[in-house]
């Protein structure tokens, strides 16, 4: 006797089936789509590890033309640099002269001594000066001698030619460029002085001269990077004809433009790294060099002053923007040439 079988079991049969069927297949899909990106990603970064080595491995392998080609980009990075650092320098010096202003008051030559205490009386009670020094025409004379070397000729004069000065010395909320002027404007009126002479006045003419020294490093520079666009640029265009037949056979094979640009676009960058770093090299060479000299000459007028060089963070910028400039000197070459081999 044959058992029947529920409406209900059949129900419950048929909905279990449909519920796990439709399950199985996307998800397969999906790994499937996850798998084949994540192995691009994988092998597009080989590929790029690959690329860097091997043209480093190229370089490496013909040294003559890598020093020569490295050479010519560290000269052109190493001269704008140096000048750049010469000009900081100065202003350096410039700012620490112009932080201890001074004003020269220079007195006629018939002044009596009484008026000149007088005057020096009358300045130093003004709450804008910190202090004034009286120098008479024989102490300046004896001065003089002892810095020219020339003391015998300066005997032979009949009469003392330099006047009496007095040293003005503003004080601190008083030494902004607009209130020196002020102040000596002030003491030009005063019948005794003959003529005011402010350090304000050939610090401001120097830093106009720094300006204009950074606008033509910034010109110089800008030629010299041209000229290393166009030395790398070559370099790699002569690379390319060297692979030519290379080229061709990647693409018959269906390599891309992009995949026979990469290892081109390493050389590049190596080039660029490697003038980098002797341009460096040169620079920090040439501030060791010239240090001791400046050291002596700064403490022979008594001066703290310490010549800068590159720091730590000057030497990575310009590693960096050497790298760039060949990395962009070779996509620039790569992309003008490489279109121009084509499989026939």
């Amino acid at each position: 006797m044959s058992r029947k079988i529920k409406p209900s079991a059949t129900k419950n049969a048929n909905h279990k089936s449909a519920t796990l069927k439709p399950e199985a297949a996307p998800s397969r899909g999906a790994v499937h789509s996850q798998n084949s990106a994540g192995q691009k990603f994988k092998s597009w970064r080989q590929h790029h590890v690959i690329s860097a080595k091997t043209s480093l491995m190229r370089l490496l392998g013909m040294p003559l033309q890598t020093i020569m080609t490295s050479l010519v980009v560290a000269i052109a990075l190493a001269l704008p640099t140096t000048l750049f650092i010469a000009i900081n320098n100065v202003q350096t010096l410039g700012d620490s002269w112009d932080a201890n202003p001074k004003i020269s008051v220079y007195l006629h030559l018939r002044a009596r001594e009484a008026a000149i205490k007088g005057l020096e009386k009358e300045l130093t009670q003004r709450t804008d000066i910190k202090s004034v020094e009286y120098i008479s025409p024989a102490e300046a004379l004896a001065g003089f001698q002892d810095m020219a070397g020339f003391g015998n000729a300066l005997d032979m004069l009949e009469q003392n030619p330099l006047p009496p000065t007095l040293v003005v010395t503003p004080t601190a909320a008083a030494s902004s460029p607009a209130l020196l002027a002020a102040l000596g404007d002030s003491i030009r009126k005063n019948s005794l002085v003959e003529s005011v002479d402010m350090d304000m006045d050939w610090v401001r003419r120097l830093r106009e001269i720094m300006v204009l020294g950074k606008k033509i490093v910034t010109i110089l520079a800008s030629l010299l990077g041209l000229g290393v666009l166009l030395a790398l640029g070559n370099s790699i265009r002569l690379a390319i004809e060297n692979r030519r037949d290379e080229i061709i056979i990647v693409k018959l094979v269906g390599g891309t433009n992009g995949f026979v640009r990469r290892p081109f676009l390493y050389t590049g960058a190596w080039y660029g790294f490697f003038g980098g770093t002797l341009a460096v090299l040169l620079v920090s060479l040439g501030h060791q060099s010239l240090a001791g000299s400046v050291a002596s000459l700064a403490a022979a007028y008594q001066s703290g002053f310490v010549l800068k060089g590159l720091t730590f963070m000057d030497n990575f910028s310009l590693l960096a923007a050497s790298t760039f400039l060949g990395l962009f000197s070779a996509w620039l070459a790569v992309g003008k040439h490489l279109s121009e081999i084509e499989p026939r």
